[in-house]
This record gives C-alpha cells, structure tokens and sequence, in this order.
C-alpha cells in the first residue's frame, strides 16, 4: 500500500502538467515580474545612474590609455615625458576610483533590489496559495508548491539581484565600444559588425533550446521535491510498510531525470557559449590585424592603435558575458512562467463582490441545507451528497452518523465553505454562505478534526491559534476546560515547550485535547465536531466529554461521532448512507426502529474494546 499510494500521487494531473505546459520562446516571460519591480521605481532609477555612470568609467579608459601612449610615451620632447607619464597614470588611477565607486554603488543597490523583489514575489505566491480552496490541493502537489517558492524564486532572485545588472552594463559598454570604434575606425568596424551579425544569429537559436530545456530541467526538480514532501509526510507508513528502498529508488529514479535533463540543458549552454566566444575572438583577431597593418602603414598612431583594442576588446567581452546573461535570463524566464502560472490561477470559491453581513446570535448558530446534491471536482461521476435537506436549531446538537463515504464530512466542508454544493442551498444564520465573506463565515465557526492539526511552535501558540488576540490567562482556562492543563504544566518548559512537527512529541490524545483547547478559545456560536474523541483513551475521553459539553452549551453543535456516549447526549441523530438521509430521531426512536442506525449500534457492541478504546466502528 506503501509503494501504491505515492505512486498514484505522483501521476496525478498536477505532476503531468509541468511537461505539457506551453513553452514560451524568449524572456518576454520575465515581463511577469512587472508589479513587483514598479514600487520600487526610485531605487531602479538610482541603480540605473550607478550602472550608467559604471559603464561610461569603463569607456573613458580606452581614451585614457591613447592619451598615454601617444603623449606619455612616444612624446617627441623627452623632457616632458615623465611629467606626461605621471598625469596621465593619476588619470588612469582617477577613471579607476571612479569604476570601483560606481561599481559598488551599482552593486549594492541591484543586490538589494534582488533580495526584496524575490521577498515580495514568495510572499506573494504564498499569500495566494494559502488562499486556494481545497479543490487546488486536489490536483496540485504540495512538493510542486514548494519548489516553485524556493528553486525559481532563486533563479528570478539570481537575475534580478546580478545576471540582469551586468547584461544592462554590459550593453551599455558594448554599445559604446561599437559606436566608439565606429568614430575612430570605420573601415575596420565595418568588418567586425558583419562578423558579429553572423554569431548572433545561430545564437538566437541555441538560445531556445537552452530556454526549452531549462524550462523542463525546473519541472523535474519540481517532480522530485513533490516525490520527497509526499514521503517525508507519511514516513511512519512507509517504515512500517518496509518500504523505504522503494520510495529511496523512485527518489533515485526522478533525480536521475532532473539529472539528465540538467545535462542536456548545460550541453546546450555550453556550445552556444563556445561558439560565441570563438567567434568573438575571431573577430578581434581580425581587427588586431588590420589594425597592426594600419599602424605599419602609418595610417594610425600607436596610441590610437591601443584605443581601438581596448574598445575591440570591450565589445568582444560584452557580447560573451550578454551570451551568459542571456542563458541565466532563460532560466528565470522558465522560473517566472511557472510562478506567474501559480499567481494566476483562481481559487473556485470566490468571494461575493457585496458580502452580506451575518447577523448577531446569542444562542448558536442556525444551519439550513437545502436539496444540496455534491460532487468533489476530482470524482465528478460519485456524489458525495444527493438531494440533502437539514435544517438545525441554535443551540441545537445534532450527531451524523453512518457508514464510512455516507457523506457525514461532507457537509462540513460545505458549510465552511471549502466548495461549493453544484445544487441546492448551504445557510448559516440565514444567510447562504455564497453571499456572505469567507472571513465573516469561518470566524463563525470552530471545528475540532479527527486528525488534530499541531503547529511547530509552543503549547501556547498552539492553542492561542484559535484567537490570536487571546492573553496568555485565556489559552491557559481554555487548556484547562480541555483538560490539558496538567500535561501541558508536566512539560520540559511547560506552555512554553516546544511540540515539534505535527505535534510528534505528542500522544495522539494530548493533540486532540490542544485541538479542542485551540476551539473553546475561538468560542464560536457554530461547533464542528469530526471525531473529536476518537484518538481518546477511556479516561481521557471521559475528561474531554465532559469539557465538550459545557463547550457545546449556548452553541449550535454538528458531531461525527460513532461512540455512543456522544451520540446519544444529541438532541437528534442524522444517520446517512450514500449521501442521503435515511433516518433521524433520538437513540431510543431510533434503537426501536431497528434500522440502519440499530443495525450499526449492535455492530459496535459486537466490537471488542482494548485498553478501553473502541476499535474502527461502522458509525464511523
């Protein structure tokens, strides 16, 4: 079962769509990134001025250097050629100081800008996907999320903070180069542009490649990292399974396909900058020459002959390191195609443009479903709920009960609103939940799951998430009302210990018992009990139900439960099968129609307990 469940996962629709993603062929991708550079269009402007005035320090050196030569060293009057000599070395030295200054100017205020615009980006990406209804986490993988926030945000943060800065200078010293030489040597430049026409087309066509392929190497990265976050999830299940070379071997399997597919892309970059810089160097072998001849001819000074070198040379490494540039920009293009993808999907549940408000209530909340028929987006051909009508009472308990896929969890989620019923009406107070905020809703309502939720952080904090405003003496009575209390204070560092991932330094009661703590404190008119005592041991459960009650006092409460003790301190008893409603009544009503609900009763009361806690019970 171990090997079977990842493996189903990973050929889920969320895997297989990284491969038949449109592929974009230039870096009209990174224009994605457009609303988080904006805000920060002072610094951009200030970093471009730097950048600028990097670039023209660079370009004035080449003058510099003709002005030496030609006046420092072959001056006709040696008299004056020490004192020419120290000029223009303080010259030299002066265009130095700037070069550094403007470059560390430069550097510092692009470094900048790269860190808080990949700061915002992942910001942002979480703040969306945490906003996404259940029905995204269908079909997209939670390892696919994350490689999305950490491997492309570096690649986006890579070009932004460097790659990006020096091909802007770059450009702006290649182009000054180019347009130097054009002044100075025409007939030489003439030569060298065409030469450089004919290495940046083939380059344009390597450069898609590397695009394509660098776009594909992200995706099997993403594939791997899901493989990792499914497994690293359930790795008490995979142990137990034994399973553990298995799920270390499809590991293998899918880096070994990152791998390969990273070759192919680094195969590709690299004869696309071999062949740009054997071109370049062609080409400034070739004006060296003419140049020399030049010279030879007494066409041009020596120090005009320098000039033209520098500047040749100043050209040629900006056409290699713009050739680097441009593979690191397709990278991040990749990167930002898939983070913008991310950004641009829609959560199925949507807020109302107009919400309406809830109205106030002082004894529970009113529920109304009305001939609610639902499907989940991923098995659209099985409804969940079929023709379903309940209506409770405030301050009313009402127990579901039924065979497990009978659709008791179902209507939880509908009335959280985590989907959206594709017929009839969901009512809180009234108020269809489609017309009122998800906010104004969900703050409505508490739920204790039946597998409890425990946050890396403290007892407190744990608890203290049910009402983030809470003081440290309100999640303490909450603990106490939960009766978790006493182990809490039996802690190393008492509400103050550390619980670990998911709560592992935890028993399953003591987490359940944080859950049920972490509800009382929200104090919300609308209490959803999911099994909430199931993970109890006899004691414990005796402790908790009690504290439930006097929680589920002045409150509307639904309760999944298949234990009897709580089903029959209900108000009414909902027992449903294949989404319908197939009885209600009281225990008693219900036990003397000898239906389905009696038939499930005498079922648990064949079930052996051990160590007082039930086993798997068909009420469940």
């Amino acid at each position: 079962m171990a090997s079977t469940l990842p493996a189903a996962a990973a050929a889920s629709p969320a895997s297989s769509s990284t491969t038949a993603r449109p592929r974009s062929r230039s870096v009209r991708s990174l224009s994605g990134l457009a609303p988080f550079l904006r805000p920060y269009r002072g610094r951009i402007a200030l970093a471009a001025v730097f950048l600028l005035l990097a670039a023209l320090s660079t370009l004035v050196f080449p003058i510099a250097l003709k002005a030496l030569i030609d006046q420092g060293l072959v001056s006709a009057d040696p008299g004056q050629r020490l004192l020419a000599l120290r000029e223009h070395f303080l010259m030299l030295f002066g265009v130095g100081i700037a070069l550094g200054l403007f470059s560390a100017a430069r550097f510092y205020m692009v470094s900048w800008l790269g860190e808080r615009i990949t700061s915002d980006l992942r910001n942002a990406v979480y703040r969306h996907v945490v906003g996404q209804s259940p029905e995204f986490f269908e079909t997209t993988q939670t390892g696919e999320v994350l490689s999305r926030l950490t491997t492309d945000t570096t690649l986006v943060q890579t070009v932004v903070g460097s790659s990006l800065s020096m091909g802007l200078r770059n450009t702006v010293m290649g182009l000054g180069a180019l347009a130097m030489l054009v002044v100075t040597n025409p007939y030489v430049m003439t030569q060298v542009l065409g030469i450089l026409v004919l290495v940046v087309l083939p380059s344009l066509w390597f450069g898609r490649r590397v695009r394509s392929l660098s776009r594909a190497s992200q995706d099997r990265v993403a594939d791997s990292s899901a493989i990792a976050a499914e497994v690293l999830n359930a790795v008490p299940v995979v142990q137990s399974y034994t399973q553990e070379a298995h799920e270390a071997a499809r590991f293998d399997t899918s880096t070994e396909r990152a791998f390969a597919t990273a070759v192919r892309r680094t195969r590709a970059r690299s004869v696309l900058v071999a062949f740009i810089i054997i071109a370049t160097f062609g080409a400034l072998l070739w004006g060296l020459y003419q140049g020399t001849e030049a010279v030879l001819r007494g066409h041009i000074s020596a120090g005009h002959l320098g000039q033209t070198v520098v500047y040749v040379i100043l050209l040629v490494s900006s056409v290699a390191v713009l050739a680097e540039v441009y593979g690191d920009l397709l990278r991040a293009a990749g990167a930002t195609e898939r983070l913008m993808e991310l950004l641009a999907t829609r959560s199925g549940i949507a807020e109302p443009a107009q919400p309406r408000a809830l109205p106030a209530v002082s004894a529970g909340s009113a529920v109304r479903l009305h001939d609610v028929s639902f499907c989940y987006p991923s098995r659209p051909a099985s409804p969940a709920l079929q023709h379903f009508s309940l209506d409770v009472r405030p301050g009313e308990t009402v127990a579901l009960v039924g065979p497990s896929g009978a659709g008791k969890s179902t209507v939880f989620q509908l009335l959280l609103r985590f989907y959206d019923a594709q017929r009839g009406q969901v009512e809180v107070d009234g108020v269809p939940v489609r017309e009122t905020s998800l906010q104004a809703l969900r703050q409505r309502i508490g739920i204790v799951p039946q597998d409890s939720v425990i946050f890396s952080a403290n007892a407190l904090e744990n608890i203290r998430y049910g009402r983030p405003d809470a003081s440290d003496a309100e999640v303490e009575a909450a603990a106490r009302a939960a009766f978790a209390d006493d182990f809490i204070r039996a802690l190393p560092e008492g509400y103050r210990t550390f619980l670990g991932e998911r709560g592992v330094r935890l028993s399953g009661g003591q987490r359940q018992r944080i859950a049920i703590a972490r509800a009382m404190l929200k104090n919300p008119p609308l209490l959803l009990l999911d099994e909430a005592t199931s993970a109890l041991d006899a004691e414990s459960e005796r402790m908790v139900q009690a504290a439930l009650e006097a929680a589920m006092r002045d409150r509307t409460t639904l309760v999944i439960a298949h234990r009897l003790a709580t089903v029959q301190r209900a108000d009414r008893i909902v027992v449903m099968e294949h989404g319908h409603i197939v009885e209600v009544g009281s225990h008693a009503e219900l036990m003397a129609r000898d239906g389905l609900y009696a038939r499930l009763a005498a079922l648990q009361f064949e079930v052996p307990e051990a160590d007082g806690a039930d086993a798997e019970s068909p009420l469940a």
